[in-house]
């Protein structure tokens, strides 16, 4: 019986990770509408989709480790609700300062969803399956994270060139998706309960075992350049595919968003006996070639769809691989006490990197073309890969045991 209500709720966790991350690229095909009602630029475009990682990263920084001493479920379900209403401010102020605060408020609660579903998902699986090595949530949430965030685009896309009311329907399919979610969360067993007495409030810490920290900054590197390449499909290559590649469906938009999170996510499942390093140096060339192929189908002298979309898919595998190699590089070296707040960390970095380079690429584009701003944007992605590949590559090496005392890596 303890078996059987572990696993639902670990199915349950896992479909409410899915769905608020669907959620989040709801907005993704429908940003090319949204800038031609209201004659929007792309770079006003960029600063609404990083408003919403800036909100993401800053509720990491605030709350995202909070569920390690107050509890999953107190953390998780808060922070569907955030979404929730985020969702209904998206249907009924579908205007600039509206999109702004919708962004803003989902991503507050994404920043808490991330590590605390990753954490949760973990220990319902080692409880119902206590000698399993923990690669199937592993796997899970990962699966769930991409999964979600490729669903959520293609849904939007669907829905807004097929069906009537292109700004509104798709909030309120993923809108009564989170509503189910939201209550089955209580059918998952609590796994880590609240603290008593409570510890004094904090921000977020980067933690780590001594000696582990250089792999712990490798993968945040890492984390940071899949996000990146994530963060480009997710806010301009609509409006790439709608102006130099001459693709203005919505749902080609959207299916564009869901090849590469799809590839990613695939990769990933491919991938399940690898290990990190592994991992890591498939990444690279797949980075860098998947790049390439996105940059070259923009300059081909009859600008290329079917191009863009190979280095959309290769681009896909390489940042999945590298996502998860940096996933496992973190929980291998994270106490199970300190879990959430070691992913907190890690997906803190991410989001960084989600937020940074798209804003830089949304500005290139008020003074250059969409295929010089690709060339550049593609250029400083490729040298950044060349940089962190030490770094990467090197942590090969096993380092500390979890078992080892953390050490905070900066206040």
């Amino acid at each position: 019986m303890r078996e059987r209500r572990h696993g639902l709720g670990f199915w349950a966790v896992a479909f409410a990770f899915t769905t608020a991350m669907a959620f989040t690229t709801v907005p993704t095909p429908l940003w090319s509408l949204y800038a031609q009602r209201d004659h929007l630029s792309s770079l006003t475009v960029t600063l609404v989709f990083a408003a919403y990682a800036v909100a993401v990263a800053l509720s990491l920084f605030l709350a995202g480790h909070l569920s390690d001493s107050h509890g999953r479920r107190r953390v998780l379900a808060p922070a569907l609700a955030l979404n929730i209403i985020a969702g209904v401010v998206f249907v009924t102020w579908p205007e600039l300062p509206g999109l702004l605060l919708a962004r803003v408020l989902s991503g507050l609660g994404i920043g808490a969803v991330t590590a605390t579903a990753t954490a949760w998902l973990t220990e319902l699986d080692a409880a119902r399956r206590p000698n399993d090595s923990g690669g199937r949530s592993q796997a899970v949430a990962i699966a769930a994270n991409l999964g979600g965030l490729g669903l959520g685009g293609l849904i939007s896309g669907v829905l807004a060139q097929l069906a009537g009311s292109p700004l509104g329907l798709p909030f309120i399919v993923l809108l009564g998706a989170l509503l189910i979610a939201e209550i089955g969360l209580f059918a998952a067993p609590e796994t880590r309960g609240a603290r008593m007495p409570r510890p004094r409030y904090r921000p977020q810490r980067l933690l780590a075992p001594p000696r582990a920290r250089g792999r712990f900054l490798a993968a945040a590197i890492g984390a940071m350049i899949a996000f990146a390449l994530f963060g480009l499909v997710t806010s301009l290559a609509p409006s790439f595919l709608e102006g130099t590649l001459h693709q203005p469906s919505h749902a080609l938009a959207g299916g564009v968003s869901f090849a590469m999170f799809a590839s990613a996510a695939l990769a990933q499942t491919l991938s399940s006996s690898r290990r990190s390093p592994q991992l890591l140096a498939s990444a690279v060339p797949a980075l860098l070639v998947g790049v390439a192929l996105l940059t070259l189908a923009l300059w081909l002298p009859t600008p290329s769809f079917a191009v863009f979309l190979a280095g959309d898919v290769l681009a896909g595998v390489g940042a999945g691989l590298m996502f998860k190699g940096a996933i496992g590089t973190v929980s291998e070296i994270s106490l199970p006490e300190h879990r959430a707040e070691a992913l907190a960390g890690l997906f803190l970095a991410a989001y960084l990197g989600l937020a940074g380079p798209v804003i830089g690429l949304g500005a290139l584009t008020q003074v250059a073309s969409a295929r010089m701003s690709l060339l550049v944007f593609s250029g400083l992605l490729a040298l950044g890969i060349f940089a962190a590949a030490p770094a990467l590559l090197g942590s090969r090496g096993r380092g500390p045991r979890a078992s080892a005392r953390p050490h905070p890596i900066s206040q």
